[in-house]
């Protein structure tokens, strides 16, 4: 796949990024060298490798998926303005 001079203006329009015309040409040879680099990571043979989200071995703490109400219901309603039955009170604004 290659990239014209009217594809490079197009891309540029879109990202809204002003481009000259002395700029196209060299923007055109950039976009096609990474179309070329894309191309070619498009042949390595992949089969078998699992997916990774990091070159180093990583394993991510777990916890239990639990719900709690962290137990301070009393404290985190001290810090309203106005609350009612262990609620927030807030103004009303549509009407």
């Amino acid at each position: 796949m290659s990239v014209d001079q009217a594809t490079v203006r197009r891309i540029a329009y879109l990202a809204r990024i002003a481009v000259t015309d002395e700029e196209v040409p060299h923007l055109e040879g950039e976009i096609n060298a990474i179309l070329s680099f894309v191309e070619a990571l498009g042949a390595v043979d992949v089969a078998g490798v699992e997916p990774m989200t990091s070159v180093i071995p990583m394993k991510l703490p777990l916890r239990a998926d639990v719900v709690t109400d962290g137990e301070i219901e009393s404290l985190v309603l001290a810090n309203a303005p106005l609350a009612e039955d262990d609620f927030f009170l807030v103004p009303k604004v549509i009407e």
